[in-house]
């Protein structure tokens, strides 16, 4: 039998057990999120390629627990194609992050856009980051996001942002908080440090503008190539007219000449021999003028052949990070 100092001693316990099991209640429902994330972890195990792609992406261990929280695959074709529908015909995807929270990225083989596996995997690693924000955290962030989205000159970029409007209505914010930190430089102190807690910025910066670079070096050429295509063109049809016209006169010049000379309508030997020399002095001038032309037809093809293998270049390049390369064959009766 217990006594009165023992009952309280039970009752006391008894209370204590129940404002534990209250906190730790209280503290599961608000951090909820984050159990499941642990517990997520707990029973994912990543592959070798995807360990590879949280190293050299310089994720922090809070940016790791996020990425790895998604339980993220480096993706072939179909399973990509499963996992990451396609939004616009003729616009690929690199990768999603899915209503389900899974991290899906498109495995690129092609050497020369090294890098880019990384700096998407930290694109999609920042929407799982933005969907555990809180309405006031989303808020605060979308203010700094849109300032430092108004100071940046980019076409590129707007027209990103007009096919994520179209795409995903709603989700500009979200977008330009994945975009800006894996692609942009100078952004805010306020902005940096929100990205310094889940990633190396310069790392991956540096991985951006590695691949990047592929792409401007070749648009770049190919923007110089059809500006001087298109002058070059221009000067040559207009002296492709005027040889035209002066050839025609000629011809009809040297008609009129031989029939003056056959009637023997000239005066004298002197008089021939000096609009015979003004003839062949402007049929001189006319066969320079040819070869001129045609050596700038010759360069124009050159560049024109150039122009093409860019783009040659550009669309293997695209075909290489497009999951849909192949048309399935026509279904049969």
């Amino acid at each position: 039998m217990l006594s009165s100092s023992g009952n309280v001693v039970v009752k006391t316990v008894i209370f204590a057990i129940s404002l534990a099991l209250i906190a730790f209640s209280t503290w599961l429902f608000l951090n909820r999120q984050y159990v499941i994330d642990t517990l997520t972890i707990w029973s994912y195990e990543p592959t070798a390629a995807v360990q590879a792609v949280n190293s050299r992406a310089a994720l922090t261990d809070k940016g790791a627990f996020y990425f790895y929280a998604t339980q993220p695959v480096l993706a072939e074709q179909d399973e990509f194609n499963t996992g990451c529908p396609r939004q616009e015909v003729g616009n690929p995807i690199l990768g999603c992050y899915t209503g389900d929270g899974r991290i899906y990225i498109y495995n690129i083989t092609n050497e020369q856009l090294d890098g880019m596996e990384e700096v998407t995997a930290v694109h999609e690693m920042l929407h799982a980051v933005w969907a555990r924000m809180s309405d006031t955290e989303r808020e605060e962030m979308t203010n700094r996001l849109m300032a430092a989205y108004g100071e940046i000159e980019n076409s590129d970029l707007a027209d990103r942002m007009a096919y994520y409007e179209r795409t995903e209505p709603g989700q500009i914010a979200n977008e330009l908080h994945s975009i800006l930190g894996t692609e942009f430089t100078s952004l805010s102190p306020e902005l940096e440090a929100h990205y310094a807690q889940y990633f190396n910025r310069a790392t991956v910066l540096s991985l951006y503008a590695s691949y990047n670079s592929v792409y401007e070096a070749l648009y770049e050429r190919a923007d110089t190539l059809y500006a001087q295509m298109e002058t070059l063109g221009n000067t040559i049809e207009q002296r492709l007219e005027s040889y035209t016209q002066q050839s025609a006169q000629l011809s009809a010049d040297i008609a009129a000449f031989n029939a003056r000379a056959a009637s023997g309508q000239f005066s004298s030997m002197a008089q021939f021999y000096a609009e015979r020399a003004v003839l062949v002095n402007r049929t001189d001038q006319l066969e320079a003028e040819r070869i001129a032309i045609n050596a700038d037809i010759a360069s124009y093809n050159d560049m024109q052949r150039e122009y093409e293998q860019i783009a040659g270049q550009i669309e293997l390049l695209n075909e290489s990070i497009d999951s849909f390369t192949t048309i399935e064959d026509t279904p049969s009766l």
